[in-house]
């Protein structure tokens, strides 16, 4: 495994990294997720990522006990928590957004279910449109100025948004956004690598990746329809489902995956380890956050590693072509 900092920060981070959407609390519970942080560790992964919005809380919770009963240093592993869409079933007004009132609550409610003394990284889930971004990037000075949160940073922003969050912060002299955590694989470009190139530069920014997969569409399986043990066949995310495969825009993104295949197979390896290795080319990326429902699933995506070497410009100029 190697390390890599997180933008400008000193802090370095696994390229690997291992989080939780729909699976924890409701495809993975305690026991399985102690095997797969032990997997995890023994590989090298040393970031784990989460939110308060997964499965309301409750993927927190089986995170926490599974880190407890591991018994890891604290100081050799790094954890996260997002903030935005709230924990609660029926939210009440003040427990979503990023208003200075929730920012702070809801870190020390993921704290209590992570049982963890403090974050090392908070991200923004999204902008709070209702909410002044001066008012976010007080409240996040503020927990790190109390020690409760290390790193701070924005997922989903837009450009401009993060660069107002920055010029707020250097105005007003307070700690200023780390990060950025956005969707990044051979299907969702744009935003990673046209958008935000500009920051990368002018503020350091680091980057925590996630569905390198895209949401399990470049493991091939939804080629011939929707697998009844798939996140797209839970009830609930009936949208997923819509956005795979039903759709007109779904169903192009069925024939980039399908245009792809043949590389995969020229190399002798899964699609799903040549499209995270894919991932690491990049080097504005800080970290790729794996998910896994099945601990075979996680020891599969973590030889990825091993597909990165097989990555020629000729290779990659394949995977840019027939992923557009």
């Amino acid at each position: 495994m190697n390390y890599r900092k997180l933008g400008r920060c000193g802090l370095k981070l696994s390229e690997l990294s291992f989080g939780s959407w729909v699976t924890f609390n409701k495809q993975v519970d305690t026991g399985v997720a102690e095997r797969m942080f032990g997997t995890c560790f023994d590989a090298g992964i040393n970031f784990f990522d989460n939110a308060e919005g997964y499965e309301s809380g409750g993927s927190e919770i089986v995170m926490g006990k599974a880190l407890q009963a591991l018994g890891r240093p604290r100081d050799s592993y790094c954890v996260s928590s997002k903030v935005f869409f709230g924990a609660a079933k029926d939210p009440a007004p003040t427990q979503v957004g990023l208003s200075r009132k929730h920012v702070t609550e809801a870190c020390h409610q993921a704290m209590q279910r992570l049982q963890v003394e403090y974050l090392d990284l908070y991200f923004c889930h999204r902008a709070d449109p209702d909410t002044p971004i001066g008012e976010t990037v007080w409240a996040m000075h503020n927990l790190v100025t109390q020690g409760k949160v290390l790193y701070w940073g924005t997922s989903e922003w837009t450009a401009e948004e993060i660069t107002e969050a920055h010029e707020f912060a250097r105005e007003n002299h307070l700690t200023a956004p780390s990060m950025e955590q956005p969707q990044y694989n051979l299907l969702d470009r744009e935003r990673f690598e046209v958008e935000y190139a500009p920051l990368y530069e002018k503020y350091g920014m680091g980057t925590t990746t996630w569905s390198p997969l895209a949401s399990g569409a470049l493991t091939g399986k939804y080629l011939n329809g929707i697998p009844e043990d798939s996140r797209a066949a839970l009830p609930g995310y009936e949208w997923l489902r819509e956005h795979m495969v039903e759709s007109e825009r779904g169903q192009g993104r069925m024939q980039r995956v399908a245009n792809l295949m043949p590389i995969a197979e020229e190399l002798g390896v899964s699609l799903s380890k040549l499209a995270i290795a894919w991932c690491l080319l990049n080097g504005k990326v800080s970290t790729v956050i794996l998910g896994a429902s099945r601990l075979e699933q996680l020891e599969e995506n973590l030889e990825a590693l091993e597909v990165v070497p097989l990555l020629t410009d000729e290779i990659q100029a394949k995977l840019s072509l027939q992923s557009a």
